[in-house]
């Protein structure tokens, strides 16, 4: 086992003692849940296990979806297609291996990663396997699918382009891997004909989907601190772009939205997440390492409201529901919180686990899939008026 391996082990495990609530002295625990008068109606449409949970292991396996179809990958190795409307299993593959991160979906294609650094290809209309190939190190990030790409991050600081056709490796760069990281990594993204993806070392870099050079890349999030536990600065949330503005965060560090074309930061505030944000019109809404729910103005970053009262609950990311931000917790919760005041409105329990993976908004309906492996889907009344 690798020093830097040994060294994210030891921090996932103070992570996890934390975000589990165990009394331990010194250790803050997590904000108890008080009842709340819910001004927004959320009706709990259907429940679907996938199998394989993956509880405590910071695993990046979410939701996707294409065509009314929601795709989702399990930890004991089954990759599943439900109908969206009702939950129903279209098809279901058994991988056989321990999966660990995606589905990422694209043009004819639902791609997974594992721990063993395995990437599989499967048709997203029968599920049938299309190709598989061993990449440098595990995959903790979902795999980005283009109509000719397959963009795979792994836990060695590699950015990797593989044909969507059978693999084949296309391009590949790597970013330098601080000796103590958190476990995880961010998940590649597109801006147009450009690939955005965080890294370990606090940086973002934008990347030609065809060639892989290296358009620039920014400072996003500065380590800090005199010991390496305190220089964290890792990029492991999605980069987020939106309007030719795009945003990163990092753990330890700092919030910063910046220019599509040359990275310059426009502007930066502190701010700690390993989740991410999520943006509306007028508004960047964060979940921080700490389990506020921060909204902020989206031209300079200043903050707008706090919500205090999930604190140190390991909220997932957040998503946009209408006039809501919806976010889960450790616990399995999944809460509605109003954008204009922060104040929540809604309140719903998922499958029971946690909910690691940001919420799923798509086609009227939220989404959320716990560590469990429990896909479990909602309405709310934030797109109606309430």
């Amino acid at each position: 086992m690798t020093l830097l391996r040994k060294l994210t082990l030891v921090l996932v495990a103070t992570t996890v003692l934390v975000a589990c609530g165990k009394k331990e002295k010194g250790v803050e625990q997590p904000a108890e849940l008080v009842d709340i008068k819910a001004t927004l109606p959320v009706q709990k449409l259907w429940s679907s296990s996938v199998g394989g949970g993956g509880e405590n292991l910071r695993l990046a396996l979410g939701l996707a979806h294409s065509a009314g179809t929601i795709y989702a990958a399990g930890r004991g190795g089954s990759v599943v297609a439900l109908y969206g409307d009702s939950g129903k299993e279209r098809w279901k593959t058994d991988t056989k291996l321990e999966l660990s991160a995606g589905p990422g979906v694209g043009p004819g294609l639902v791609a997974v990663g594992t721990n063993d650094g395995d990437v599989l290809a499967f048709d997203p209309l029968t599920g049938k396997r299309l190709w598989n190939v061993k990449v440098s190190s595990e995959v903790l990030a979902r795999p980005l699918v283009t109509a000719d790409r397959v963009v795979v991050r792994t836990v060695d600081g590699r950015l990797r382009a593989l044909s969507a056709a059978n693999g084949k490796e296309l391009w590949m760069l790597e970013e330098q891997v601080p000796r103590l990281t958190l476990r995880g990594t961010s998940p590649p993204v597109l801006s147009g004909d450009t690939v955005l993806c965080g890294f370990d070392s606090g940086k973002v870099l934008a990347v030609s989907l065809q060639t892989g050079d290296i358009l620039w890349q920014t400072q996003a999030s500065t380590p800090r601190g005199r010991s390496e536990l305190e220089r964290l600065a890792d990029v492991d949330a999605p980069v987020t772009s939106a309007g030719g503005d795009i945003f990163a965060v990092g753990y330890q560090g700092r919030l910063a939205m910046l220019a599509a074309d040359s990275g310059q930061v426009w502007w930066g505030r502190d701010l700690s997440s390993y989740r991410g944000v999520v943006l509306d019109d007028q508004r960047v809404y964060a979940s921080t390492s700490d389990g506020d729910v921060i909204a902020m103005r989206r031209r300079d970053g200043t903050a707008l409201w706090t919500q205090d009262a999930l604190r140190r609950r390991n909220l997932s990311g957040p998503a946009l529901d209408g006039s809501a931000i919806v976010v889960g917790d450790y616990d399995g919760y999944v809460h509605w919180l109003d954008t204009e005041t922060g104040k929540i409105i809604g309140r719903e329990r998922g499958g029971g686990d946690r909910i690691s993976a940001a919420p799923l908004v798509t086609d009227g309906r939220v989404y959320v899939l716990d560590d469990g492996g429990v896909v479990t889907a909602f309405r709310s009344g934030a797109r109606t008026g309430r």
